[in-house]
């Protein structure tokens, strides 16, 4: 199974849409990036690492991540999709790169 952008939001809404706070999301954003800080600075060797298997852990926090993000995103009603597409044409022509993202989409279905 693939998860979409539209189905997350769609998803977060639904759970969060008529109780979430977007400044409750944000801290809680704050705070998985705050963990996967800790496991980056675990692999660089600059914290001591528990012997946790800090690539599986690092998958978790960072789907936390985009969980917060997304849920912030969600209950604002913003469409992310179109949102990321724009900003990544935009990103595209400013920084000269060979091709933006909804053209790789396109062309690697």
């Amino acid at each position: 199974m693939q998860i979409t952008i539209e189905g997350l939001e769609a998803y977060l809404y639904h759970q969060y849409g008529k109780r979430g706070t977007e400044q409750g999301m944000f801290m809680k954003l704050v705070e998985e990036m705050g963990e996967v800080a800790e496991i980056l600075n675990k692999r660089a060797g600059r914290k001591a690492d528990d012997g946790t298997d800090l690539q599986e852990e690092l998958g978790k926090e960072l789907a936390d991540v985009i969980h917060y993000a997304v849920a912030i995103a969600a209950i604002n009603r913003l469409d992310l999709n179109s949102i990321m597409l724009e900003k990544d044409r935009q990103a595209s022509v400013k920084y000269q790169h060979d091709i933006n993202l909804e053209t790789f989409l396109n062309i690697n279905p």
